[in-house]
């Protein structure tokens, strides 16, 4: 099984953003989705880009920005979100603010690309959606191109709900 074939094009991932009304682009960079932040870095119009330290720091802006009236994606691997979990705790969960993640999953075998990450032998990659279960947070996974869709639902959610929801990116982002 090759990447390519549970791969989703950097250039579908814009299109989605931009038609789910996504404005801001607040990451600390990851492999994973490194094709799609190579995208933004040359510039998408409509979107701005905003480059954080650490993913509490990209939490905390995001929550300013929507805050503001402003419609950010937080973009981060799994090590970052397990990173700044008692952040998520505050801002989504406790002050209620949308918050809506898409989280690469660094450190997945190719071999379990298009299978259940709980079938990983790598902790990280398990684990993501147990923690985001006891967080109470809703997430999706993104492995084909028509899973796309559910970035309109994740927003649905942190809206409704007041609080955190997370797309979870399988496999690295095709380059085109």
């Amino acid at each position: 099984m090759t990447v390519g074939n549970h791969s989703i094009a950097a250039s579908a991932y814009v299109e989605a953003l931009r038609a789910s009304r996504v404005d801001h682009f607040v990451t600390v960079p990851d492999w994973v989705q490194w094709a799609l932040h190579a995208r933004m870095e040359a510039g998408v119009d409509g979107i701005r880009e905003v480059m954080c330290c650490n993913e509490d720091q990209a939490v905390t802006v995001a929550a300013g920005l929507t805050i503001g009236g402003k419609r950010p994606i937080v973009v981060v691997q799994n090590q970052g979100l397990y990173a700044c979990v008692n952040t998520i705790r505050a801002i989504a969960l406790d002050a209620r603010i949308p918050t809506v993640f898409l989280v690469g999953q660094f450190g997945r075998e190719f071999s379990n690309f298009g299978g259940d990450p709980a079938a990983s032998r790598r902790n990280m990659v398990r684990l993501l959606e147990p923690v985001l279960d006891a967080l109470d947070v809703p997430c999706w996974r993104l492995e084909a191109a028509a899973d796309l869709r559910h970035i309109d639902a994740a927003f649905d959610a942190a809206h409704a709900r007041g609080g955190a929801a997370a797309l979870i990116v399988g496999a690295p982002i095709a380059w085109h």
